[in-house]
């Protein structure tokens, strides 16, 4: 079995990943999926934590724009990542993964309160940690809570596996059959196109903590798997080195 060039990393899915064909909802065949390809990365044995969203729930920013209170929304959006993180967890739990579940809002009956040197134990010991309810914080992105996250545990690079998005592109490939792919980007480049991979605060964060990313398909099978045996995948962005 090969190994992985890093030892500690953060892996970002988006709620959206966990809908499989659909637009909402867990879909049981797309989890089960997501949990292989953590398998995978865990038999190279990284030390793995991961953040999930929640939009495949609940996205606040619709919910803002029907007139609720976005503090309210975003709350809404935390509990909406919790779900997900638990159907996760169990689905990992049944490939014989020891998995913790940490949370940002107190929800001491279904997970762990987030503890960042409880965290770090739990994935020297192996465990797969995931990061849910953000960062506790409404108005913050499960992208900025990623940066958050990975810079806290250590982690030496953020990876950012996307639904059926396989790189960063100069322009949407949906719309421009021409869109070109970048294999490298600076932190700056990535900031002043305006590319929309993540949100300027997560990618901000990244950048003043000099912290790699690689955006990546995540179904596409074996990605995981390929990042973490430093084949060139996707999009990096990094300082430009």
């Amino acid at each position: 079995m090969a190994k992985s060039c890093y030892k500690r990393v953060l892996l970002k899915l988006s709620g959206q990943s966990l809908s499989g064909d659909g637009h909402y909802g867990i879909d049981p065949l797309a989890v089960r999926y997501a949990a292989e390809q953590i398998k995978e990365a865990s038999e190279l044995g990284v030390e793995l934590g991961v953040v999930i969203g929640g939009g495949n729930i609940w996205r606040g920013l619709e919910a803002e724009s029907w007139g609720m209170d976005r503090a309210t929304a975003d709350y809404a959006g935390m509990l909406a990542t919790v779900m997900n993180a638990l159907a996760l967890q169990d689905a990992l739990e049944r490939m014989d993964l020891t998995t913790r579940t940490q949370t940002a809002l107190q929800v001491h009956s279904v997970a762990e309160p987030y503890i960042r040197r409880r965290a770090m134990r739990h994935l020297e010991k192996g465990r797969v940690v995931i990061f849910a309810a953000g960062t506790g914080n409404p108005f913050m992105t499960t992208d900025t809570t990623s940066a958050l996250r990975a810079v806290e545990i250590g982690a030496e690079v953020l990876m950012m596996g996307k639904n059926n998005v396989d790189a960063v592109y100069d322009s949407d490939p949906n719309q421009n059959p021409d869109a070109q792919p970048f294999s490298q980007l600076s932190y700056l480049d990535a900031l002043n196109l305006r590319l929309k991979i993540m949100d300027t605060t997560a990618l901000s964060l990244c950048m003043d903590n000099s912290l790699p990313i690689i955006i990546f398909d995540l179904f596409q099978p074996g990605s995981i798997r390929r990042v973490l045996s430093g084949e060139s995948v996707g999009t990096r962005i990094s300082g430009g080195e």
